[in-house]
């Protein structure tokens, strides 16, 4: 056997593993312990449920208010960032966001979102999970809730899809078994690796495969028990995966070039319309996180930049769900972990401001052009209707249809639920 067969067999190999521990929760070294639960059905809640799918764009780093989606104009504030109208009287955006300002009719827009934290990392995880950090215990985040209570819409694709460069992914299965995991996609262009049978043809490879479930039929049989039996289920569903026409969702060669220059040449751009491709496939959930907001200086400078990448990505997502009809039932989440300050410092920049900032809704049974919540004058205090973090969370629960009041316990017997107690803001909804 040459060394080029070795090594496409060993990428096989892998990609069977990983893909079923991301699908099945299984691995070589075990799989971990079911949670108990307790409590009601997880039948839609009243007045929410409308969502089935998820998009969920995390803008890391603490995305401005004021540059995107709360400008005040006319305060000293404000620096050299002006207000535009939208398609909806008296909802302004930043001028920096032309785009999304079309889409004003249907967005609900979080004016007063509040965390009780100022740090990156526990920011970051309180806004995915609801949950402070722990050393003793990872909580689960929002698209891992929706696969334990509604499972997977298509089984021949993952629950989840998480696309980023982040090396620790907030939100993920948490505490949860393993299959809750979101499969991992560092970069959009390069679409799912190891996945295509190479170096034999479909004969070939299920005789192989036959001729090893053969070899290992002896020892199954004398060691049939629950951990061995999923390890081997998961080599099945690998393997109707590989076989899967459903793949393809994964390759954005599939589109043409002019839809991928709407969504923009860059990761988070490709991102979200890997996300759409998702969702159109019957994706649960699918995270595209975007980095770079911590403008601790010239945020008139760097702002251009990302605002502009996220109007084109996430207005060109609007579109598209809108025209397929998808919207209906798909919700979008735009959200990060805290503000920035109102008052610009010495370097030109904003610092870290947990106090007030903005999160977006759009889709899956939301009101649009709507805003909730409001802050002074200059943007220093919360003024009328406060969000804190688990309300938020619970908002995006209802949506869903997710049972708000359902505890299930984590392996150490401690009761959890999907917000943690928060209570959605029903204003919102349609």
């Amino acid at each position: 056997m040459n060394s080029v067969y070795r090594s496409d067999e060993w990428t096989r190999r892998r990609f069977m593993e990983r893909t079923a521990t991301a699908f099945l929760g299984v691995g070589a070294l075990g799989i971990t312990s079911r949670g108990g639960a307790e409590g009601g059905g997880a039948g839609p809640v009243k007045g929410g449920g409308k969502a089935q799918r998820v998009i969920y764009l995390y803008m890391n780093g603490g995305m401005s208010q004021f540059e995107t989606f709360y400008p005040k104009p006319g305060h000293e504030n404000s620096g050299t960032t002006k207000a535009i109208n939208t398609n909806v009287d008296g909802i302004q955006l930043a001028h920096l966001m032309p785009k999304m300002a079309k889409h004003g009719d249907k967005m609900a827009i979080i004016r007063s979102m509040i965390s009780t934290t100022g740090a990156h990392e526990s920011a970051n995880y309180l806004m995915h999970t609801s949950y402070e950090q722990r050393a003793t215990i990872r909580h689960p985040g929002i698209g891992a809730w929706a696969l334990k209570f509604k499972n997977r819409l298509n089984v021949n694709l993952p629950g989840s899809v998480y696309v980023g460069g982040g090396s620790r992914i907030n939100g993920g299965g948490g505490f949860f078994e393993p299959e809750y995991e979101p499969l991992a996609i560092n970069d959009p262009n390069a679409g799912l690796r190891n996945s295509a049978i190479r170096g034999m043809n479909m004969e070939t490879f299920d005789r192989r495969l036959k001729l090893s479930r053969d070899f290992d039929s002896e020892f199954h049989q004398r060691y049939d028990v629950k951990k061995l039996r999923a390890y081997t289920q998961m080599y099945d569903d690998a393997v109707r995966i590989m076989k899967s026409e459903d793949l393809k969702a994964f390759d954005l060669t599939k589109e043409d070039k002019e839809v991928r220059e709407r969504y923009g040449n860059n990761p988070f751009g490709q991102g979200c319309l890997l996300a759409r491709r998702l969702v159109d496939h019957d994706v649960r959930s699918v995270e595209v996180e975007f980095g770079g907001w911590d403008m601790h200086s010239n945020v008139f400078v760097s702002s251009p930049d990302r605002c502009g990448i996220l109007d084109s990505a996430m207005s060109a997502l609007i579109d598209d769900l809108t025209k397929s009809g998808k919207l209906a039932d798909t919700l979008i989440v735009l959200t990060t972990e805290f503000g920035r300050t109102p008052k610009i410092n010495q370097n030109a920049g904003r610092d870290h401001f947990p106090q007030a900032f903005c999160s977006v809704l759009v889709g899956g049974g939301i009101k649009g052009g709507v805003t909730y919540g409001k802050t002074d004058e200059a943007g220093d205090k919360i003024i009328e209707n406060p969000v804190g973090v688990p309300q938020f969370n619970a908002t995006v629960a209802h949506a869903l249809g997710l049972p708000l009041d359902q505890i299930l316990y984590s392996p150490s017997k401690r009761p959890f639920t999907v917000a943690n107690k928060g209570v959605p803001v029903e204003a919102l909804f349609v």
